[in-house]
């Protein structure tokens, strides 16, 4: 299990802490993988009934590690990737979880926020998907989840225009909940997920249940996304994105459409 993840229970709270704050808190295989088996073990418990999300060093996730996305692409092992089977609990999880933002929140940093049932997050938290600028498309359900959510607007200036959104303008959408000073943002989210815990636990997992979207529908959508984006991987856009990106140097779209 990496160290690059905390996971702690008290008080009816499972903390899962994101600890690779030298590298933006990028999340790599052995890190989905841990929070994958955090909230698996957490359905076979009483001891948890909220979960919370963090980050570290003023940062939540600046999304998938690149290198370790693209070995996986070369490889293969996309079929299996432990983001996938990570975005895939997500609807499956019948514990309320809450989320704590403060910096960057990229790609599915910003996609398994729609899946959290509280968002908090401080002035400097700041909200973007660059999935189609990667050639790509969004991901975690949030075709579904997004519009319905945010309304059709928002979710497209959001995902396709790829606008990065602050953390006011988040707020206003309907992303976040409440923006609260870096100082008490885990306080924050902590003393609503003991809240949660103290509730009447077969009332707290009905009352959310009736309220979220159709698990079925979520994973539908999951899989139909998944489908285009794995197309989308081979395409000549999403090779020059990429490569792009780790030449640092701007991708030329035009020049890969015509060599496609």
């Amino acid at each position: 299990m990496t160290q690059e993840v905390d996971i702690k229970v008290e008080d009816g709270v499972q903390v899962i802490r994101l600890l690779r704050a030298d590298k933006k808190n990028a999340l790599t295989g052995p890190m989905y993988d841990a929070m994958s088996a955090a909230l698996d073990a957490a359905e076979k418990s009483d001891a948890v009934a909220a979960h919370v999300f963090i980050g570290s060093g003023g940062v939540y996730t600046a999304g998938n590690d690149i290198n370790d996305f693209m070995r996986r692409a070369r490889d293969g092992s996309q079929d299996v990737a432990p983001s996938q089977m990570f975005i895939q609990r997500l609807p499956k999880v019948t514990r309320p979880m809450i989320a704590a933002v403060d910096g960057l929140a990229v790609g599915v940093g910003v996609t398994m926020l729609l899946h959290c049932d509280l968002v908090y997050a401080t002035p400097a938290a700041s909200f973007r998907t660059p999935f189609v600028d990667l050639g790509l498309i969004q991901e975690a359900g949030s075709s579904v989840l997004g519009p319905a959510r945010l309304g059709y607007g928002r979710a497209f200036e959001l995902f396709v225009l790829g606008e990065a959104w602050t953390a006011a303008r988040a707020a206003e959408a309907g992303l976040v909940n409440a923006v609260v000073p870096a100082a008490e943002l885990e306080a924050k989210a902590l003393a609503a997920a003991r809240r949660l815990a103290a509730k009447p636990r077969a009332a707290l997992l009905a009352a959310r249940r009736m309220l979220k979207a159709d698990p079925a529908l979520i994973a539908k959508t999951i899989a139909e996304e998944v489908a285009v984006y794995r197309e989308l991987m081979r395409s000549p856009e999403a090779v020059e994105a990429f490569t792009a990106f780790l030449e640092k140097r701007p991708p030329d779209f035009a020049k890969a459409r015509r060599q496609g």
